[in-house]
């Protein structure tokens, strides 16, 4: 690897054990065994660096819960909701880095434009499940998983099931249909 990958290696193994506020560039150092300018040289900044690899780590993740079904499946939404709960048991660091780092984006445009590209591109990956691969379905998609990630961060023992999820998304398209 060259020394920007190994930035961002050692810039997802300090999120995911330290989270996005208390990752320092001294950290990210340490761990790639760079220096610090080469951060700046190669990312312009540490929050760029960290938007990047969280970026890449949600990214992997998500990728991951896709994996598990076959993209013909008309049965996907209820299994994909459970895959997804299961990853933010499995990987509770990573997820709350996630949150850390979406926090942080009104403060820096940077960080906010690369998190809106990021975002973008779940919605499509998401969409791409729809029967119709309609925008709207992806957006709706796309705003469940952030606020199911966010509900997660706060109070897991009492945020919804993919069963809950399931349901409620029946219940809503019911209300919405008149």
């Amino acid at each position: 690897m060259g020394v920007p990958e190994d930035l961002l290696a050692a810039a997802k193994q300090c999120l995911s054990e330290r989270g996005y506020a208390r990752t320092t560039v001294r950290d990210i150092v340490a761990v790639s065994g760079s220096n610090l300018a080469a951060i700046n040289y190669h990312f312009r900044s540490k929050d760029a660096l960290l938007a990047q690899a969280m970026i890449e780590t949600t990214g992997e993740a998500v990728a991951e819960v896709l994996k598990a079904f076959p993209d013909d499946s008309q049965e996907w939404f209820e299994p994909f909701w459970a895959e997804l709960i299961e990853s933010f048991r499995a990987n509770p660091m990573v997820w709350r880095a996630n949150v850390e780092t979406l926090a942080q984006a009104p403060h820096l445009p940077g960080v906010r434009a690369r998190l809106a590209e990021g975002q973008e591109l779940a919605q499509r990956e998401l969409g791409q499940r729809l029967p119709h691969q309609d925008e709207a379905g992806a957006q709706v998609l796309l705003t469940l998983l952030i606020g199911l990630l966010v509900r997660w961060q706060i109070d897991p023992d009492n945020a919804p099931t993919a069963h809950d999820l399931a349901a409620g998304i029946r219940s809503v398209a019911d209300a919405a249909a008149g």
